[in-house]
């Protein structure tokens, strides 16, 4: 399954401090929302959630040429999946590779959903 989703918020922006407690901050839940309704535009239908174990190909597009560490923008994206119903958790991912890609205007994450199967030991 290949899947396109808006760029996602850091983790850094994705969390917000309160006096409730830790709470999604107002970008993280506007990007889940958008990120939900990407998935059933693209799919035409609420997924089937996938039972296996899943490997991950991810490339993050920016949006701009500001310096991010790559792995700060799988949480919110990995998390939006789960609540689209594509999976059932985002603990059934057991492999993750991860790149950028070509800076593109509003940036974008490309997803591609495979069944894990484990390396040879």
């Amino acid at each position: 399954m290949k899947l396109t989703l808006p760029f996602p918020p850091s983790v850094n922006t994705y969390w917000r401090n309160t006096r409730k407690g830790v709470l999604i901050s107002a970008s993280g839940r506007s990007f889940r929302s958008n990120a939900i309704g990407a998935v059933y535009e693209q799919l035409k239908r609420r997924p089937q959630p996938i039972t296996v174990n899943v490997a991950v190909t991810v490339i993050l597009y920016p949006p701009d040429k500001r310096e991010r560490d790559l792995d700060n923008y799988l949480k919110a994206a990995f998390d939006s999946l789960t609540h689209a119903g594509v999976w059932l958790d985002d603990k059934q991912i057991k492999r993750v590779f991860v790149e950028w890609g070509p800076i593109t205007k509003k940036g974008k994450t490309e997803i591609t959903i495979t069944e894990y199967q484990a390396v040879a030991a």
